[in-house]
């Protein structure tokens, strides 16, 4: 049976007596904490896999789609250049242009600045200058719903990075509002229980504890009392670790470094008092709301980065099915693309498509 990191850890009951109710708390938590852990890592591998699965089926289709799409751009400017073409389909030779060199350079990649300059050429503003009217407006709009200035210290933030911004501090709000009515729900709740005094000594107890155990550490790891090079240089890295660990009030963590540095009894814990075990479950119930807000962010990010719908989770299935769907929408988009190249090899046809470009705009509306 494969152990959990946590395993030496977890009280085990002593001979054939039942564990206390304390010890059980403790090692659900325990075991909580290991289960959300992994659940932490499966996301990263989720995330890093998908990547690697997104650069080998889809980029190739990018990069099909962005070339046909600068040979439209540029057979249309050749156009454009000649008098075969009336007022109006000139006009709309220049919107389609304009739209496919803006989505080009936003794309980015080999051909991006020839783009840029083709739209500038052809367009009564810039991209630059559309660029910085969108973020305006989406700084403006992001303020009035956060009813208060975005704290980006004065930086020139596109659109996209604005939009980040936005919707983190959004969330981030959120998340705080949600913590304040869960702290005071809880703490209402304390002050109706019998032994809330009892339960805030538990609280100073569990603190102690974390700093005292967080300075064995410090006393016992600081390599600069190491004369060994090499002994130095795994002090320096349990060391490092447990500054991150402290930081994040991350008690399994630090046990787990006492262990790994032999500063503990191993059979310590199975000695421990109900009252310590309860002072320590306290620690271990703030670090695992600490690592569920962690997988809900971890989710968030990993939905907004690969642009799932509304609603859907990461997981192996939604981001298969979200490769499917973008291989499928590219390849459309190639169809369509070589179908308006075949429209645009000379004058006559040019002017068919021009004029079907028109009147689908003109439906549109």
């Amino acid at each position: 049976m494969t152990k959990t990191p946590a395993a030496s850890l977890l009280v085990l009951p002593p001979s054939a007596q039942p564990l206390s109710a304390a010890a059980r708390a403790y090692n659900l938590q325990l075991t909580r904490i290991d289960k959300l852990k992994s659940q932490l890592a499966e996301l990263d591998a989720l995330g890093q896999l998908h990547r690697q699965e997104l650069h080998g089926a889809i980029d190739p289709l990018r990069r099909q789609l962005a070339q046909s799409q600068r040979e439209l751009a540029l057979a249309l400017d050749g156009f454009l250049q000649g008098k075969e073409l009336s007022r109006g389909q000139c006009d709309t030779a220049r919107a389609v242009l304009c739209q496919m060199a803006r989505q080009l350079v936003e794309g980015g990649g080999p051909g991006s600045e020839a783009m840029r300059e083709l739209h500038d050429r052809h367009s009564p503003r810039t991209l630059a200058q559309i660029k910085q009217d969108a973020a305006d407006a989406l700084r403006a709009r992001l303020e009035s719903v956060l009813g208060e200035p975005l704290d980006d210290e004065g930086q020139d933030l596109s659109a996209e990075q604005l939009l980040r911004a936005g919707m983190a501090r959004l969330r981030r709000a959120q998340g705080e509002e949600q913590d304040k009515k869960r702290e005071a729900a809880q703490a209402k709740r304390e002050r109706k229980k019998p032994g809330a005094a009892q339960r805030q000594t538990e609280q100073l107890d569990a603190d102690t504890l974390l700093r005292r155990l967080f300075r064995q550490l410090a006393s016992a790891l600081h390599p600069d009392r190491e004369s060994d090079p090499q002994v130095r240089l795994k002090k320096t890295a349990l060391m490092s670790e447990a500054n991150a660990a402290y930081e994040k009030r991350d008690l399994v963590t630090l046990l787990q470094i006492q262990s790994r540095a032999e500063l503990a009894d191993p059979e310590a814990v199975h000695k421990l008092s109900d009252e310590r075990l309860a002072s320590l479950t306290l620690l271990l119930k703030a670090q695992v709301a600490q690592l569920e807000r962690e997988r809900a962010g971890r989710q968030s990010a990993l939905a907004d980065e690969f642009d799932l719908p509304e609603g859907l989770s990461p997981n192996a299935n939604t981001l298969l099915q979200n490769r499917i769907d973008q291989a499928q929408d590219l390849e459309a988009a190639i169809a369509g693309i070589e179908h308006d190249l075949e429209q645009v090899t000379n004058g006559v046809r040019v002017k068919r498509w021009l004029n079907a470009q028109r009147d689908a705009v003109m439906r549109g509306r």
